[in-house]
């Protein structure tokens, strides 16, 4: 069976039809509630926080938002038909047609947290001649990070082909300036294997996120990334050069991680 990412586009796929069918579908009902409660579950959120439900559809996930917590919550989707089906459903969020690979359309600081469910993988294919999904996904996890306020959560349930598929995904969302990790429910289990990547923009604590033993590093911050050698010594110099190969080494080996052997890798 065919992966529907590479069937076609999104907004070509969820066609009315297709669109139509996937939200009545008990089986999708269920499958969609139990990831996204699995989500905030991870993410540890207070009550009535601000969260940005990406990759939308027809607002299965953002009744679990409504429902647990009382979130206040806002779904884009590229998908015309899907928030047509949202529409009808009568969905307590707001609701916006965009595309996550063009970048997420919200001023700076606006949520407590993202999740999105069955989503992200979209992002790793060229769906046209023009699309380069290294740079799509560089786009997404840039201005995800900055809609956040510091220290906002995102909970991403994704779907990846292959391990490369992986690698560009975190790869993305580490430069982008997050911290966290990988998430992999039911690991041995090629039917029901869930993948979650868990962030953080900004510095956070063990107590304020739900990881299973995933560590959340602090990032760095743009101070320690630009200083001048005219603001210090030869000899201190030479000290950060050797703290920053250092550090480098221990990230080799924690990219390493990233190759889903092991349960929980973390970067």
């Amino acid at each position: 069976m065919s992966r529907p990412e590479t069937s076609a586009p999104p907004e070509v796929f969820y066609s009315d039809v297709e669109s139509k069918k996937y939200t009545s579908s008990s089986r999708i009902q269920h499958i969609q509630a139990s990831m996204t409660l699995r989500a905030l579950d991870l993410l540890s959120l207070p009550p009535h926080q601000h969260i940005l439900d990406i990759g939308c559809g027809s607002g299965l996930s953002g009744e679990i938002l409504s429902q647990e917590g009382d979130h206040i919550w806002a779904g884009m989707d590229i998908s015309p038909s899907m928030l047509g089906v949202a529409l009808d459903r009568d969905t307590q969020g707001d609701l916006f047609l965009a595309d996550m690979g063009s970048g997420i359309p919200f001023r700076a600081g606006t949520f407590d947290a993202a999740i999105s469910i069955s989503a992200i993988q979209w992002l790793c294919n060229a769906d046209s001649a023009g699309a380069d999904p290294k740079r799509r996904l560089a786009r997404f996890f840039d201005t995800l990070y900055a809609s956040l306020r510091r220290g906002g959560k995102v909970a991403c349930q994704f779907y990846p082909r292959d391990q490369a598929q992986t690698d560009s995904i975190l790869q993305a969302a580490k430069t982008a300036g997050f911290s966290g990790g990988l998430v992999v429910d039911d690991e041995q289990s090629k039917k029901n294997k869930k993948f979650y990547l868990i962030l953080t923009a900004g510095v956070t604590t063990a107590s304020d996120i739900n990881l299973q033993g995933v560590k959340i590093d602090r990032p760095r911050t743009q101070s320690t990334r630009r200083i001048s050698r005219k603001d210090e010594s030869r000899k201190d110099y030479i000290a950060r050069k050797k703290e920053t190969m250092r550090k480098r080494g221990k990230l080799v080996a924690l990219d390493s991680a990233f190759s889903g052997r092991k349960r929980r890798p973390k970067f």
